[in-house]
């Protein structure tokens, strides 16, 4: 069931919320968390069906936030209900803000409509303040989530994330690292038990996910990492590698193609391995599982990074 609202206010938008339940007999009882995402127009449709996907695993109601550029036009809110079929496991709430009521502290748009005594996530899929947690709609979150990989300067964006990091913060350059992570962890469980020497890293320019391995593994293993990132003819998305350097010999994890890895080590056969890009409805999902701080993303953007330095150059990956 889909209910446009146009020219309307906060307050009638919350008693249509409670007419569409009492008449439509969607309940909010179950709901988890409230989402609030603030995103471009061009994209709406993308993040809503990602929230809507994530849903089924957090029940929960979606507030959509998009700001008009126009300021010369009238102040007016358009909003737009969304329940049943059309929000998979959750209520979704459109809002379209023109004037000086997109201009006005966000959090007036948004407080009558969160659900009472609930958690509140805040997501910027697209269009990022400089300081996320200093925001009128960071200020009232538990957590807030950004996205490096859709700025217009993935690799700057990242490295500035230590710098404005408040506990809550996340990105989901962060968690498309998880298979990385637990691969990685997985073969420094398994024998030989060798310290790890140095670590090699390598992942596509536009790829903010490879700075953040980079900086995990420097962090963890207290060694070297040289760590670079590789033209697009050569790798077009995300992380090629990483190669583990011990005295035995060099254990490389390495995708030949984006949907798979191929796992080497001394002396045992190489292992194919399954490993797909993590879709935008994953990461979601898995950021919507704790509503704690994340400390290791915490110390790996600030500490971590600190320790990493800067990328290898391209003259010193061909020496």
């Amino acid at each position: 069931m889909i209910v446009d609202l146009p020219d309307t206010t906060v307050s009638k938008i919350s008693r249509a919320l409670v007419n569409v339940r009492e008449e439509g007999g969607a309940v909010a009882l179950g709901r988890v968390l409230t989402l609030i995402i603030l995103t471009r127009e061009a994209a709406v449709e993308e993040v809503i069906e990602a929230a809507n996907d994530a849903s089924r695993e957090h029940p929960m109601r979606v507030i959509v936030v998009m700001l008009q550029d126009g300021y010369d036009e009238e102040s007016r809110l358009d909003a737009q209900i969304r329940v049943g079929g059309d929000a998979g496991a959750s209520e979704v709430v459109t809002l379209r803000a023109f004037g000086d009521a997109g201009r006005s502290n966000l959090e007036s748009l948004v407080t009558g409509l969160l659900l009472p005594d609930a958690p509140v996530v805040v997501w910027w899929p697209n269009r990022t303040p400089e300081n996320i947690s200093k925001t009128s709609i960071g200020r009232i979150a538990q957590r807030r989530i950004t996205d490096a990989a859709a700025q217009s300067d993935p690799s700057a964006f990242v490295a500035g994330l230590g710098a404005q990091y408040a506990p809550g913060d996340t990105d989901l350059a962060w968690t498309r690292l998880t298979r990385w992570r637990e691969q990685l962890a997985a073969i420094l469980d398994q024998p030989p038990y060798e310290p790890v020497l140095g670590v090699r890293v390598r992942g596509a320019s536009d790829s903010p996910s490879t700075a953040l391995l980079a900086a995990w593994l420097r962090l963890t293993l207290d060694v070297p990492v040289d760590w670079a990132y590789l033209d697009a003819d050569e790798w077009p998305h995300g992380i090629k590698s990483v190669a583990l350097v011990r005295a035995s010999g060099e254990v490389l994890l390495e995708r030949p193609t984006p949907g798979a890895a191929i796992l080497t080590q001394p002396g045992q056969p190489s292992h194919e391995l399954a490993f797909p890009r993590r879709t935008l409805r994953e990461c979601l999902a898995e950021e919507l599982r704790r509503l704690d701080p994340d400390v290791l993303y915490g110390r790996v953007i600030t500490e971590g990074w600190q320790l990493l330095g800067s990328p290898s150059t391209k003259e010193t990956q061909d020496r």
